[in-house]
């Protein structure tokens, strides 16, 4: 071997050793991974692009799966006594901006979480709150029962309550109350994040509101994606937020409790809070049948009462009208209404599905491997659990309820 060969080769052999080394560096290490995978789901879906979610499997209705739209008035009703003794709203009302910080990637939900906390004298950063929560980068979502839980773990000097259901009215309330709010809402990606060529871009993001004005019909809000102290109107908020249910998250002093609950009043009482807007979603539903979303609300109100054959009978219509690819991404009731109901394949042909979308998703792997216990392949099950488990360790832990077999 010649002199020349020997030096070219140790030179290859220690830019291998650097670039490896270079590599470890978790920052580096962050910024590659997720762009190798974001490449690899690329060129998977160009040659094999996802379709629409799957329809429904067939199925005959138990005589007490019905989807029969009640003809209650009690979401009105309640309204109006529980804000009868409230003072008017100003017109307007803001609180100050905290430090803006820019979400890095999957992280919205920690960034956001960071700047409200922020606005409470916390001094960490989103980085602080992903690693609790979602220690690996490619983890996709991040629940709210999350949020709340690395806020009463870790800042313990804090509570956060979230409900569903929510309005403009109680979004401005809060506001005006000097509390801001986070909602879960829907952005458009940037095309270069796109899937593949027939992604739709529609995904979830929490955004942070610290403002609102009457006169311009908007909200200043905190987007850790798009940018600091934006403007949505009031119309575009609704639109955008009925998908995740009107969630809304809140955080408060322990000692102010007794405040949040007049402010929340009705909504205060989680069971309540949800009778009332399982009643709403079923009122919606039977005005506009054709609104997937409407069906999908029904079905996850459903689901937190334990009605899980109704609830999958709503999810089989918001599936026939049609869903957005990355629903699954974010919302599980259609796993647990079907594995409850005893609707195995239906479980696992979504699972499936959801697993082609996305990956890096620890909840689908967990009800993928549901599916596959109940079918019997034991193997199989505890692979998917295995990589549930890889791509969130904590999560297990964070979860509030655990499913019987």
């Amino acid at each position: 071997m010649s002199k020349r060969t020997k030096t070219i080769i140790i030179a290859l052999t220690g830019m291998l050793v650097l670039a490896f080394g270079i590599y470890q560096i978790p920052r580096v290490n962050e910024a590659i991974v997720w762009r190798i995978e974001k490449f690899s789901l690329y060129a998977k879906n160009t040659i094999n692009p996802p379709g629409p979610v799957p329809t429904a499997l067939p199925v005959t209705p138990q005589p007490t799966a019905s989807l029969t739209i009640p003809t209650s008035t009690v979401v009105a009703d309640i309204s109006a006594t529980a804000t009868a003794t409230l003072p008017p709203l100003p017109e307007q009302a803001s609180i100050p901006s905290p430090e803006y910080e820019k979400q890095t990637p999957n992280n919205c939900g920690p960034a956001t979480l960071s700047m409200a906390l922020h606005m409470y004298g916390w001094e960490g950063t989103q980085a602080d709150i992903a690693a609790f929560i979602k220690p690996v980068t490619g983890d996709r979502n991040v629940n709210p029962e999350e949020l709340r839980y690395y806020v009463r773990t870790q800042a313990g000097w804090l509570n956060l309550e979230y409900r569903v259901g929510g309005n403009i009215e109680t979004l401005k309330r809060l506001i005006a109350a000097n509390y801001p709010v986070i909602v879960e809402s829907v952005t458009s990606l940037d095309p270069n994040d796109a899937l593949g060529p027939t992604d739709d871009l529609w995904a979830a993001h929490y955004l942070l509101l610290t403002g609102y004005d009457d006169s311009a019909q908007s909200f200043t809000i905190q987007d850790s994606y798009h940018g600091a102290d934006l403007k949505i109107t009031y119309s575009q908020l609704e639109e955008e937020w009925k998908p995740f249910n009107n969630l809304y998250l809140v955080m408060y002093f322990p000692e102010f409790e007794e405040e949040m609950k007049a402010l929340l009043a009705s909504n205060w009482d989680p069971n309540l809070n949800r009778k009332n807007t399982l009643a709403a979603s079923q009122a919606d539903s039977a005005k506009n049948p054709t609104d997937a979303f409407a069906w999908f609300n029904v079905g996850s109100n459903l689901v937190y009462f334990d009605r899980y054959e109704e609830a999958a009978l709503a999810y089989d219509q918001a599936r026939e009208i049609g869903v957005p690819l990355r629903m699954f991404r974010y919302q599980f009731g259609p796993f647990l209404a079907y594995f409850h109901s005893g609707r195995n394949d239906d479980l696992l042909v979504l699972t499936d599905y959801a697993r082609g979308v996305t990956e890096m998703s620890e909840e689908t792997w967990l009800w993928y491997g549901y599916g596959l216990y109940r079918k019997g392949d034991n193997a199989g099950a505890l692979k998917a659990w295995q990589k549930a488990d890889s791509i969130n360790p904590n999560f297990l832990k964070i979860r509030l309820k655990t499913p019987s077999i």
